[in-house]
């Protein structure tokens, strides 16, 4: 009796030509339901529709068609037990010797504008995941195929072994039927967490499909890989890469440090350049390279080998900037032609469009000994309206929007984190001490002269009045933190005998 094999997907790709491959040259029964066996029909192939075969017609709209013995039994039946062979015999069940499932287009309904509930719903597979779980359970006496990338290298498991699949390709294709439907489960239960009122679910699930692996990690001794979440590319997965060798580990989480920091500045052209997560060079421009000289020039030095993220198209007069130093990486939403032309003259550089610099993920996960931390973004836009002048001394609006600069960098710096700006530049930061006096001196002497008449970011606040006195004597004129301290009232009698404008924000964003 010929094999059978039972081909019911929803990403149709490559179908014909497995469906075509299974009956001429390996003389495959085949049995399809839904639009799969029109589509095998359409193509001149033998196809026996799922309702004919179990003898049960589809119903509910087409929400049960392979939910039958008939199915089920071909599928889970062990060649090896003889009670199964009975049981497929009495009951007039073939064995099914491949499985060829893919799912319903979840996570493409859901990311359409608009998406209703109960659409979303009504794109929850059940027969497929179904089908899926018990021929990735039986692996031992069937294959199962879940992805069209899959397809090749089945067809010539059977050419290379005499019709048969090796045990190994097998179970590595059973791995991937419950890889498969585990990430569809994820993404439903996910989708379905975002529809209520809970901030964090009860139980956090994280699922992914490898890209690429990398080199190494950190360092060479780590191992890596990078992965995306869900099956449309979004975020990095998404960028386009123009030029440039592979990315690396370091490279993508740099770069996602600068997508976080560019995607605060929307309204002038803005340029950052960051060195292992931190900014070295924050500023904005009348135009693209004007923003880009400027956030060079704040440290030239830490801008060697730096990764830079422009928030306009890429103009030829920034593209001739971004050539005189060597750079990891470049970032925009777009570039023009000139401009590729002459970047394209250092080829190392790694060149990327990304759209979307604004999106990025709703939440954060650090892993831990024996589990993982999971918080919400810090996705909070700074709103001047709601921040407390606290000193006798009154910002000007022109000072106003400096302290909101200098805030929104100071937000993407390591803490203890204390950042110096003038004319919406950096000059000076200090990142990642175990002091905030340390972060203050090193701002400072980063900054040196032009720190006279600057304005000065905390990202938490002084709970003694000892910065406040250091920031004066260098001549800072202004300062934005949270506030919150019980000792503000010291730091706040500092600035008012100093002359300084302090502005609470009544909001943290410490980076750790």
């Amino acid at each position: 009796m010929a094999r059978l094999a039972l081909l019911s997907v929803s990403n149709k790709t490559g179908l014909v030509d497995l469906a075509r491959s299974l009956v001429e040259e390996f003389e495959f029964d085949l049995i399809s339901s839904g639009g799969t066996a029109q589509v095998l029909k359409d193509a001149g192939l033998p196809v026996t529709k799922v309702a004919e075969y179990t003898g049960s017609p589809e119903i509910l709209g087409g929400r049960v068609k392979t939910l039958h013995p008939r199915i089920h039994g071909g599928i889970l039946a062990r060649r090896d037990v003889a009670q199964d062979l009975t049981d497929l015999e009495n009951n007039q069940i073939r064995p099914i010797d491949l499985v060829v499932v893919n799912l319903y287009p979840f996570e493409e309904t859901i990311a359409k504008p608009g998406v209703t509930l109960p659409e979303a719903i009504e794109q929850i597979d059940i027969g497929g995941p179904a089908m899926l779980r018990a021929a990735s359970k039986n692996f031992a006496h069937l294959t199962v195929l879940s992805n069209p990338g899959q397809y090749d290298e089945y067809l010539q498991e059977l050419r290379q072994n005499n019709g048969e699949p090796s045990l190994e390709f097998r179970q590595k294709s059973a791995l991937q039927g419950f890889l498969h439907t585990a990430s569809y489960d994820q993404a439903i239960a996910s989708y379905l967490s975002s529809q209520s009122q809970e901030s964090l679910p009860s139980q956090y699930t994280l699922s992914g499909q490898q890209l690429q692996p990398l080199r190494y990690g950190e360092n060479p001794h780590q191992s890596a890989g990078w992965y995306q979440t869900g099956n449309t590319p979004t975020g990095w997965a998404a960028a386009t890469k123009l030029q440039g060798k592979e990315l690396s580990y370091n490279n993508l989480v740099d770069l996602e440090a600068a997508r976080r920091i560019i995607s605060e500045f929307t309204d002038s052209p803005a340029a950052a350049i960051l060195k292992h997560t931190n900014p070295c060079g924050v500023a904005l421009g009348n135009s693209l390279v004007e923003a880009y000289e400027k956030a060079f020039n704040a440290d030239a030095v830490s801008a060697f080998g730096g990764i830079v993220a422009l928030n306009r198209p890429i103009d030829a007069a920034t593209a001739q900037e971004l050539t005189k130093t060597f750079l990891e990486c470049v970032v925009a939403p777009a570039i023009a032609e000139d401009a590729q032309e002459i970047l394209a003259k250092k080829s190392n550089v790694r060149v990327l469009t990304l759209a979307d610099l604004a999106t990025g993920p709703k939440e954060t996960v650090k892993a831990i000994a024996g589990g993982f931390l999971v918080q919400a973004a810090d996705d909070a836009n700074a709103d001047t309206s709601k921040w407390q002048i606290v000193t006798e001394r009154q910002p000007t609006p022109v000072e106003l929007a400096e302290l909101l600069f200098a805030w929104k960098v100071c937000k993407h710096v390591k803490s203890n984190a204390i950042v110096i700006t003038g004319d919406r530049t950096t000059l000076g930061v200090g990142a990642g001490q175990m002091n905030r006096v340390g972060s203050v001196k090193i701002a400072l002497e980063q900054a040196g002269n032009k720190a006279r008449g600057a304005f000065l970011a905390s990202d938490g606040f002084f709970p003694f009045d000892d910065s406040v006195k250091t920031a004066a004597a260098a001549g800072i004129t202004a300062i934005v933190q949270p506030g919150g301290s019980l000792r503000d009232k010291d730091s706040i009698k500092a600035a008012n005998e100093l002359g300084l404008v302090m502005v609470f924000t009544g909001v943290r964003h410490f980076l750790h």
